[in-house]
């Protein structure tokens, strides 16, 4: 109950600092209806709104994971936290594939079916990302391509 509880105080803490960023946001000469700004307020209530319900009515006390799975989460948080600063230096393709080969992996220990499923995932996400669309990915590192 007290992880709750605390858990959802922090909750409220963050998302009141977003909606203070958000309140930060520009406003274009001609804006639409909704602004800017309502997106990130929206989802601030939102957050602010689950954590006083888990503050005022929290779960009683919940049976932690084990010890395996407490690592698999950590290994899951450093691949996608290498990821996000991999991208810009290495492109989309191997990081991708990498990290996706090792998420990959965590599911389902098979190391061919893991490569496999890291090296198609990139390739497919960076076609459906560049071409349909639209976004200007870099697919290797500047260097590598010419």
């Amino acid at each position: 109950m007290t992880g709750d509880r605390i858990f959802g105080a922090v909750m409220i803490l963050l998302a009141l600092g977003y909606a203070l960023s958000a309140s930060t946001i520009q406003v274009p000469l001609f804006p639409d209806p909704m602004g800017p700004k309502s997106f990130p307020y929206l989802i601030a209530g939102g957050i602010i709104i689950t954590g006083l319900f888990m503050v005022l009515k929290p779960d009683p006390e919940a049976d932690w994971p084990e010890t395996r799975t407490l690592l698999s989460l950590a290994v899951a948080i450093v691949v996608m936290v290498g990821y996000a600063y991999a991208l810009k230096p290495l492109g989309f393709i191997v990081p991708t594939a990498i990290a996706a080969g090792v998420l990959s992996y965590q599911l389902s220990p098979r190391p061919a079916f893991a490569a496999l499923t890291g090296i198609g995932l990139s390739i497919g996400l960076f076609v459906l990302f560049r071409y349909a669309l639209g976004l200007g990915l870099v697919p290797f590192p500047k260097g590598m391509i010419g």
